[in-house]
């Protein structure tokens, strides 16, 4: 049977701040994405589910195994999406053709992103996701949902569960989403876009 492992880091901890800070990355990552490792490893055996890949399991899976699979996929997919801070950081090429065309233009996009965000009610996610045809799509997903399930292949998410930003931001959700802009490694979700 695989076992799952918690992922590296592809940055320092210290690396994101003072979007994110070094605190809530040692507590985010090192803590609550390492429990759902730990917690789907332990659920993995007799479930069938054993030989997977974890996208297999997300789209398969029920109850505790898929809540924990689906947590390792979405925090493998954000974590896996920032670099240091950088101004006036926005994504070019095909992605940036494509959210206009979608969107109307990268501000709107912005915008629509942010609003899905912060009203997302309870715990959960955004994300930025490409349908087959290469059109974009915003949407919200609830706990550990993840656009995979929905036939959609995920470039961009904003984890919006009160532990990715209450040590930073206390309870100022849409602050969070604002500052999330200048740490988006638009490489990595332009190589996410491209993939067919």
């Amino acid at each position: 049977m695989a076992q799952f492992e918690l992922m590296a880091l592809p940055y320092a901890a210290d690396a994101l701040e003072p979007v994110i800070s070094q605190r809530t990355i040692e507590i985010h990552h090192g803590k609550h994405l390492a429990t759902y490792v730990n917690n789907l490893n332990n659920l993995l055996s007799g479930s069938g589910l054993e030989d997977l890949s974890l996208v297999d399991i997300v789209k398969q899976a029920q109850g505790g195994i898929l809540n924990n699979a689906g947590q390792i996929l979405n925090h493998e997919l954000y974590f896996g999406q920032f670099r240091a801070p950088k101004e006036n950081n926005i994504p070019e090429n095909e992605l940036m053709e494509a959210i206009g065309e979608t969107f109307g233009s990268f501000a709107m996009f912005k915008e629509e992103f942010q609003k899905a965000g912060a009203t997302l009610f309870g715990s959960g996610w955004v994300w930025l996701s490409a349908k087959d045809d290469g059109s974009l799509v915003i949407t919200q997903e609830a706990n550990a949902a993840n656009p995979v399930q929905r036939g959609l292949r995920p470039l961009l998410t904003f984890d919006v569960w009160e532990h990715a930003y209450y040590l930073d931001y206390q309870n100022r959700r849409p602050d969070h989403l604002a500052a999330l802009w200048d740490i988006i490694d638009w490489e990595v979700v332009e190589a996410r876009y491209l993939i067919n």
